[in-house]
């Protein structure tokens, strides 16, 4: 189940049960199955916060994701910044929806088991994520 929250932002969703689906497709592609998903939509200074109190970082980021998966059932909580996912767009020059689905799959794909801490890792991600924003658009 996915459920969608809001806090420190006038953030509105659009698309809810789409992106439910797409996220169950993703983990049955990956040969696992969607548990409880919590994505929680918040503000820089929000995820800043989170970040210095549970993971010792004082810097800000476009996602924090906390895995309570067992075995092939995926479960965890996505702290998705909406502040730096718009200024990541802007940066990469993207479209802000398309880098908020981007920045919602790599969290998927956290809890799925991909890493993306050496230039191999990265480069996997960056290919999953790249392929199932592509069948986002076809769902």
């Amino acid at each position: 189940m996915v459920s969608y929250f809001f806090e420190n932002t006038d953030f509105k969703l659009k698309n809810k049960t789409k992106i439910k689906n797409w996220l169950r497709f993703v983990a049955e592609s990956e040969i696992f199955t969607l548990g409880n998903i919590s994505v929680i939509f918040c503000s820089d200074n929000y995820i800043l916060d989170i970040n210095q109190r549970f993971l010792q970082h004082d810097y800000f980021t476009d996602i924090i994701t906390f895995d309570y998966s067992e075995g092939r059932k995926i479960s965890g909580d996505l702290f998705i910044s909406v502040d730096s996912v718009r200024e990541n767009s802007i940066e990469y020059g993207t479209e802000f929806l398309d880098e908020l689905h981007r920045v919602i799959v790599h969290g998927i794909l956290h809890l799925i088991g991909y890493d993306d801490h050496t230039d191999d890792e990265i480069k996997v991600m960056r290919s999953k994520e790249d392929y199932y924003l592509s069948v986002f658009d076809l769902m």
